[in-house]
């Protein structure tokens, strides 16, 4: 790391190198907490965007890459996971510089995130055909599973490394090579990581990072040398990224918004359900896809929930997210702290009653700090925009229901599908209840809970395809065919073989 008053420099990384952008074009990087550029990062066009995948290309074709049996690909990325161990503090801390989460939490997840590696390099030689059996004896039929070739992940800022890792571990147990568009506001410790790849061996050109706006990442989606676009990001951005690879027939998986609900039942433990629901929405600032950001409460236990996560969000310190006392941290860049800005007055506009927070927040000594207070909402339609539309901050919407169904039909009331809580003493409930709502992930009695090797995606416009577990690496291979005539009998050429 280098001092807090130096701007650091960080480049395009393409075939193992840090490299200059073709027509030096670089945007600047703020810190949230304190509102200063802390670093300056190469913004990349279309001709260098060119470059990457025709480096991603070459190796992908390239004897070093292909030359690699399953099982030494997988313990290269082993060496990998080592590597991201040994570094975690130093990326933490660049992760916290640019995106203003808590040190703690990005600490947290770069000491999980080796795991990633750890698990889909043991499954690269799990990668297996079959063969088909045949009336015709003399017929031998077999699939092989291939990678598909160059695949482009393009992600957030809000946990940069993770989202990043969801991708690229199956990506490349499964034998492709990646280009990686990081956000513009949140760039840095992705390359920190990706560097620690050419240190430890990979093949340059195997994992390539292009930075930059927008223009970098249409070119990206759009260059016919990627076979598949991996994309995390907002359901508008995921439709339209979906669409133009579909044009020209490019594969996509998508990881898009969510407004999960959190559902407590009358029977539910009080305790255990205030914290799960103070953890969905106000853990990250609530700039997680999984945010809880819609608490449903039975009726009769509605006003005593609403006051205790009320008195609890005004004892939440906010702070500098390196301090181990912060509990939240700000905002990760302006555009977003407008955002939650904008949606919570259009709330109080539109009627809602502002319980707890409702405004910027202020730190001494950080006067430039990007922080909002932690908002609880309540009097609010489960129809409105609050809470139909993904904010993305600190935001929690409380609404009322009177029974199960009622409950469920809140729940999936939205065009969104990617995580649900519940929270109920009634085992056949909570799985009767499961079954019923219209999320890719449920949890039952816990919330915000994660892992490599349990598949994570949505349902509905929260996204298509899966990270994470074995099916991860399904979205990265495609199966081939091969048949093989046995015998000396010669085919009838106008006839075809069935």
């Amino acid at each position: 790391m280098s001092a807090a008053s130096e701007v650091v420099r960080y480049e395009l990384f393409i075939a193992g190198q840090d490299v200059l952008p073709l027509e030096g074009r670089s945007l600047p990087s703020y810190d949230p907490t304190t509102g200063e550029q802390w670093s300056q990062i190469a913004a990349a066009d279309a001709a260098d965007v060119d470059r990457a995948v025709r480096a991603a290309g070459d190796a992908f074709a390239g004897e070093a890459w292909r030359s690699l049996s399953p099982t030494r690909r997988g313990r290269l990325m082993m060496r990998f996971a080592d590597a991201i161990s040994e570094h975690a503090t130093e990326i933490a801390k660049v992760e916290t510089r640019d995106n203003g989460k808590l040190y703690k939490e990005m600490l947290g997840q770069l000491r999980v995130i080796p795991e990633w590696l750890y698990y889909f390099g043991g499954l690269a030689d799990k990668v297996e055909g079959r063969v088909i059996p045949h009336d015709r004896g003399s017929v031998f039929n077999y699939t092989l599973r291939e990678p598909l070739g160059v695949v482009g992940i393009i992600i957030p800022w809000n946990s940069p490394v993770l989202l990043t890792m969801y991708t690229l571990a199956p990506a490349l147990a499964a034998g492709n090579t990646v280009i990686i568009k990081p956000s513009e506001h949140a760039s840095a410790s992705v390359i920190e990581t990706v560097r620690l790849a050419e240190q430890v061996g990979f093949p340059p050109g195997v994992i390539n990072v292009v930075t930059g706006d927008g223009e970098a990442g249409s070119a990206l989606v759009d260059h016919p040398g990627v076979a598949s676009v991996a994309f995390t990001g907002s359901d508008a951005t995921g439709k339209q990224i979906a669409a133009r690879a579909a044009g020209r027939l490019a594969a996509s998986t998508l990881e898009l918004g969510g407004k999960s609900a959190n559902i407590v039942f009358a029977d539910a433990d009080l305790e255990a359900a205030e914290a799960g629901i103070l953890a969905g929405i106000f853990g990250a600032a609530g700039q997680t896809c999984v945010a809880g950001s819609r608490a449903l409460v039975a009726a009769e236990i509605h006003d005593e929930l609403l006051e205790r996560l009320a008195r609890r969000a005004h004892t939440i310190r906010l702070g500098d997210p390196m301090d181990e006392g912060t509990q939240m941290g700000p905002i990760a860049n302006p555009p977003q702290l407008a955002r939650v800005a904008r949606m919570v007055d259009e709330a109080r506009a539109d009627g809602a009653e502002v319980v707890s927070g409702g405004d910027h927040g202020h730190v001494d000594g950080l006067p430039g700090g990007l922080f909002y207070r932690p908002t609880i909402l309540s009097g609010v339609e489960n129809t409105s925009r609050i809470a139909q539309e993904e904010v993305f901050g600190p935001v929690l919407t409380v609404i009322p229901f009177r029974d199960e169904a009622e409950a469920i039909a809140l729940a999936n009331g939205t065009r969104y599908g990617l995580a649900a809580g519940l929270w109920t003493n009634d085992v056949r409930r909570a799985h009767r209840v499961a079954r019923e709502l219209q999320a890719g992930t449920v949890w039952i009695n816990l919330y915000r809970a994660i892992t490599y090797n349990s598949p994570f995606g949505g349902y509905k416009a929260s996204g298509s395809g899966r990270v994470n577990g074995a099916e991860a690496i399904e979205e990265f291979l495609q199966t081939k065919s091969v048949w093989c005539e046995l015998s000396s009998e010669v085919q009838d050429p106008f006839v075809l073989r069935i």
